[in-house]
Formats: structure tokens, C-alpha cells, sequence
């Protein structure tokens, strides 16, 4: 059973200290040390390679490549983002997967562009209650890690989520709740973890708040994820090594940056098992919760 769960954990890039593929450890930031240790207190610009994990789900179907969603690389050939973002989506063979860039309209040469080849919803995904969102996604062919390029790690149940205290979103979605225009450049912040039971109290969400669901930002709102930022990270550094968690996925939440509603994202851990049996690497049985 001991070399199983290395074999899987090795092939998911997930938090043994080993290599697959060109890979190595996930939740590595190799460019963030020449950035020095400056604290994110709102909402900016990103450095080149600050999140070397996001993706931009790009629409290739309508002129020009639009993005559309956020997503993290959890294995050099796989992608896991939000099911809200294929709502009535056609055509997922035409879109594409940047991958390292960090300017949309400008992408560099350490930036690699992948189609799709396989997407997968969960099987209970409900769009009217917000509940299971999430999806993954198989790229046309695997992606060749960088400095630029890494993998996101998945937590499993054994990480103690709500003891993580550094912790960002990330995404080219809307700076601002009225104007809804997207960032071309690649946007950063820390935000907190807020406890679900406050979250779901009556002066917040009201019991919409689901168990495999966890609540980041502020109180006050300001800093908030807004449209466009979808099926992105929300990552947390890990309380004892230098390497980040994918705890979560950028969902809903009401509005952008209000108070007492905090952006509400999809628990990674939650799903841990599920993401396995997607990518054919446990047998399907209680994955789908």
C-alpha cells in the first residue's frame, strides 16, 4: 500500500520531495526568491513566474483568444478549474490552456499554449446551489516544466487547511466590481482564511455555504476575486516548508469585495479523491460526494 500511494503521489506531482516528467516538487515558486518578501496588502501587479501554476482557459472560437476562466497545472498534463465555466461552452476542442504567461496580450517566450483534449465535469455538479464546482481538464500534450511553469499541490485530508495562514488568490479576472473590465496583466493578494460557520452565519451568506466549500478575503471586503478570476487558485503556504497548497478553486460569491461576503471557492481537498479517479489513478467508489 506504501508504494502505491508513492507511485500515485509521485505521478501527481503531489508533496513528495521526488521527480516525474521534468517536473519535481509541486508547489514550488522558483522565481519568487529574486522578489524579495514583499507583503501583498491588495490587489497588484504579479511578477513573471510569481504563480507558476495558472493557467488562463482561453475561448480560440471567437476572434482572438478571450479568457475565460482561471485553472492550476496539477500534473504536466493536467489542468483543474471550476465546472461553471464550461456552462453551455461548445467547441472545447478549439479552446486552449496558456500556461506561464504572465501579460495575455504579450505573451512571452517562456509562456506554452496546450488545446484541450478531455474535459470532465463532476458527474454532481448543480449550477443553481454552486455545489461539487469543479472540473478537470487533459491537455493535448503535456506541458515541460520551468522556472515559469510548475505544479500546483493537492492537498489530502492529513493537512490541517484552516491552520494556513499566508495565502493568495491570483487571476486576470475584473480589478474593479462596476467596470467588470479584465486585467491583461496577471493580478495578486493575500487574503485570510474565514471560518465557514462565520461565513454561512446570518450577517454573511446564510447557510449557502456548502461543507466542501471555504471562504477567503476580508471582513470589510476590498480585496476580493470578481468575474473572470473563476477556477483560479486560492493557494496557502505550508506551515512548515517553503512550498504552497492548492487549497481551493475561485467559485462564487455575491458581488465583488463587499463585506461579509468573501469569495467563496471550491475545497481541493475535499476532492482529492475524486481528482484521482479522473485521472485514472484510484478506481471510482466514493469519489463522487
Amino acid at each position: 500500500m506504501a508504494l502505491l500511494l508513492l507511485l500515485i503521489l509521485l505521478a501527481l506531482g503531489w508533496p513528495v520531495h521526488g521527480t516525474w516528467n521534468n517536473c519535481g516538487t509541486c508547489g514550488l515558486r522558483p522565481l519568487a526568491s529574486f522578489y524579495g518578501k514583499r507583503r501583498v496588502v491588495g490587489g497588484t501587479n504579479a511578477r513573471p513566474g510569481a504563480w507558476p501554476w495558472i493557467v488562463s482557459i482561453q475561448d480560440s472560437w471567437t476572434v482572438g483568444s478571450q479568457h475565460i476562466c482561471g485553472g492550476s497545472l496539477i500534473t504536466p498534463q493536467w489542468v483543474v478549474t471550476a465546472a461553471h465555466c464550461f456552462i453551455n461552452a461548445s467547441y472545447i476542442s478549439t479552446w486552449r490552456v496558456v500556461i506561464g504567461a504572465n501579460r495575455l496580450s504579450q505573451l512571452g517566450p517562456e509562456a506554452q499554449v496546450r488545446n484541450i483534449r478531455r474535459l470532465l465535469v463532476h458527474e454532481l455538479y448543480n449550477n443553481l446551489t454552486h455545489r461539487n464546482d469543479i472540473a478537470v481538464l487533459e491537455l493535448d500534450q503535456p506541458i515541460q516544466c520551468s522556472s515559469y511553469i510548475q505544479l500546483a499541490c493537492v492537498p489530502d485530508i492529513s493537512l490541517r487547511v484552516e491552520e494556513l495562514k499566508t495565502c493568495y488568490i491570483s487571476g486576470w479576472g475584473a480589478t474593479t466590481a462596476r467596470s467588470g473590465d479584465e486585467s491583461d496583466v496577471l493580478q495578486e493578494a493575500r487574503v485570510h482564511l474565514i471560518d465557514v460557520s462565520l461565513c454561512n452565519s446570518s450577517w454573511w451568506y446564510r447557510g449557502e455555504i456548502h461543507h466542501h466549500n471555504l471562504c477567503a478575503g476580508y471582513e470589510q471586503g476590498v480585496i476580493d476575486t470578481c468575474q473572470g478570476d473563476s477556477g483560479g487558485p486560492l493557494v496557502c503556504k505550508d506551515n512548515y516548508g517553503d512550498y504552497f497548497w492548492l487549497v481551493g478553486l475561485t467559485s462564487w460569491g455575491r458581488g465583488c469585495a463587499r463585506a461579509r461576503q468573501p469569495g467563496v471557492y471550491t475545497s481541493t481537498q475535499h476532492f482529492y479523491n475524486w481528482i484521482l479517479v479522473q485521472l485514472g489513478l484510484r478506481a471510482a467508489g466514493r469519489a463522487a460526494e
